[in-house]
């Protein structure tokens, strides 16, 4: 991770990492099924103004349940016009979600910047096929420096 800015936002609707590593494997099965190639990737209303500092080497930060849990890295940034015919941001990502020290993050809507200085330490590669750590725990072994 080399960015000195990233991005944190509310992982809505899951409460583990696991959850959304699911939700997004239901999605590129989706896509498979339709003849169609799969980025991970979220939209939002907002097109970050600092684009070109967040391109170079910045993550998204996923808050699960008030923790920050995982992130992963911002490849580029795409344009899209909703049904609506309103102009909207995707984020596509990296395909690898990265578990990090567990940070008790008050909610906030939207998303936020996040300075390198004040964003978690990585942990390692979320593994679908290693047991995953509940995120009040994470949170007690980061304090405790375990993790």
């Amino acid at each position: 991770m080399s960015g000195d800015l990233h991005l944190i936002k509310l992982c809505v609707g899951v409460e583990k990492v696991s959850e959304l590593a699911d939700w997004r494997q239901i999605r590129a099965d989706e896509a498979s099924a339709r003849g169609e190639m799969f980025e991970p990737s979220h939209t939002t209303r907002m097109r970050p103004k600092r684009e070109a500092e967040l391109l170079d080497g910045g993550s998204l930060y996923w808050v699960f349940k008030g923790l920050i849990l995982a992130r992963q890295t911002i490849r580029r940034m795409d344009e899209v016009i909703g049904a609506d015919g309103i102009r909207r941001c995707r984020l596509i990502f990296d395909p690898q979600i990265v578990l990090t020290e567990a940070h008790r993050k008050r909610p906030f809507q939207g998303w936020r910047y996040l300075k390198k200085a004040d964003a978690p330490k990585d942990i390692g590669l979320y593994r679908e096929d290693e047991e995953e750590i509940p995120g009040n725990l994470r949170a007690e072994l980061s304090a405790l420096g375990v993790l």
